[in-house]
């Protein structure tokens, strides 16, 4: 190693490497120690060598190797002081000499995949499901998923310390699910990615339309996923909407950070390489559900409906009859009173807003929307288009009271003043 660079430049060389190797670390670690904390603690001793030694003798050649090897050093050090983990320096030990290279690439991708399925276990609730997969597997402070999620950043805290005392209650396993539980568990690790998308792609609260970190945070964790279960369809299926939706990114937004939606939005302003990255995932999904004998999942559909989008250079360009056809297929086999929100809208798009109205008002007798401010914009929208302006307004102000998400409430708001 030799000191070419500033101590500036290190010091960033350090942060760069330390969020792309905070997952493996963690992961690595907490096979080897076997709890979730005590790895935490050794990466971060680590992280602190790195900031003393590298602005001094330079960046190593593998700046992630050399992070696990110190943090293992650190762990013979705290063993050496606990007696009674003589047996477990043993097993350290033999790691350090056989591990004095990079890691097996494949001992790597088993201890991400193991750490993605315990931090998405089915123990825990959702939100602190989402908290430890950006914590872990995110490489996320505390402080960060706080700003992203806007919370307390001592609720998010609290969060991930229940969850990770809930794992040791439980006795969640540290490893894949084999046989017939990976497919329902798989679901699970799929639906929390998906749910961190989609808070950075339309945030729930605060006073951003987007945040951009937090879809490149869930696009990364899909991607992995996808790489290490080649075999499972719906990982595929979730890469391609991610990156699909994600190529829109650049043009939701005005010059004064102000919401605009997929109809007024400038096409040229989409990302060409992520939709082509969007395409070939879907592909794969499509091929391997195929080659296992199985039809297209929640997520390959949803992207086989943003491709259809993708290929429209304006919005008159639109298939709707396609989308609307694949709406119904995504309503029959995954119900949700969501998805037939957003088939109502593509039906009013092929066969005129009073047929998509009428779907909207079928959703109101269950009740399951009341809440869902998006139900009351896209019915205020077709009434807009009916000529109704004055319940036009009244549902465009409802959904801006039900949102709390400030772009997206002065969008409503304004549309709420003339009823259009």
């Amino acid at each position: 190693m030799s000191p070419d660079r500033s101590p500036d430049q290190t010091n960033r060389a350090v942060e760069t490497v330390w969020r792309m190797e905070w997952p493996r670390l963690v992961a690595g670690l907490t096979r080897v120690v076997g709890d979730i904390d005590a790895a935490e603690e050794l990466a971060q001793d680590a992280l602190v060598a790195a900031l003393e030694q590298w602005p001094r003798d330079g960046v190593p050649p593998n700046p992630g190797g050399w992070l696990m090897l110190t943090a293992k050093h650190r762990a013979i050090d705290r063993v050496r002081r606990q007696q009674t983990f003589a047996r477990k320096l043993a097993v350290l030990g033999h790691e350090l000499v056989t591990e004095q290279q990079p890691e097996v690439p494949e001992l790597v991708e088993d201890d991400l995949l193991r750490m993605m399925f315990t931090a998405c276990h089915p123990v825990l609730p959702e939100q602190s499901r989402v908290a430890l997969t950006l914590r872990l597997l995110g490489g996320l402070t505390t402080e960060e998923i706080a700003r992203a999620f806007v919370v307390a950043e001592s609720t998010v805290a609290q969060r991930i310390v229940r969850a990770k005392r809930t794992i040791a209650a439980k006795r969640v396993p540290y490893e894949v699910p084999g046989g017939d539980e990976l497919p329902a568990r798989l679901t699970s690790v799929l639906a929390v990615v998906y749910l961190i998308f989609n808070e950075g792609y339309t945030t729930t609260a605060g006073e951003d339309w987007i945040r951009v970190e937090l879809c490149q945070d869930a696009l990364r964790l899909a991607r992995i996923l996808a790489e290490l279960l080649p075999a499972e369809p719906e990982a595929h299926g979730l890469v391609a909407l991610l990156e699909l939706q994600a190529s829109r990114l650049p043009a939701r937004t005005g010059p004064a950070n102000d919401a605009v939606l997929l109809a007024d939005q400038n096409r040229t302003r989409w990302d060409r390489l992520l939709i082509r990255r969007g395409f070939t995932a879907l592909g794969r999904a499509n091929a391997v559900a195929r080659d296992r004998g199985l039809p297209p999942g929640s997520y390959a559909l949803q992207a086989a409906i943003a491709t259809v989008h993708a290929m429209a250079a304006t919005p008159a360009d639109t298939d709707w009859r396609r989308i609307a056809g694949l709406y119904a297929v995504l309503a029959e086999r995954f119900p949700s009173p969501i998805v037939d929100l957003n088939r109502a809208v593509a039906v009013s798009k092929v066969h005129g807003p009073a047929a998509g109205l009428e779907l909207v008002d079928s959703l109101a007798a269950s009740g399951a929307l009341s809440t869902y401010h998006l139900y009351n914009a896209v019915r205020g929208d077709l009434l807009a288009q009916l000529g109704r302006r004055d319940e036009a307004r009244a549902e465009f102000t409802r959904a801006a009271e039900l949102t709390g998400n400030k772009a997206e409430r002065a969008l409503l708001l304004d549309r709420a003043k003339d009823g259009r």
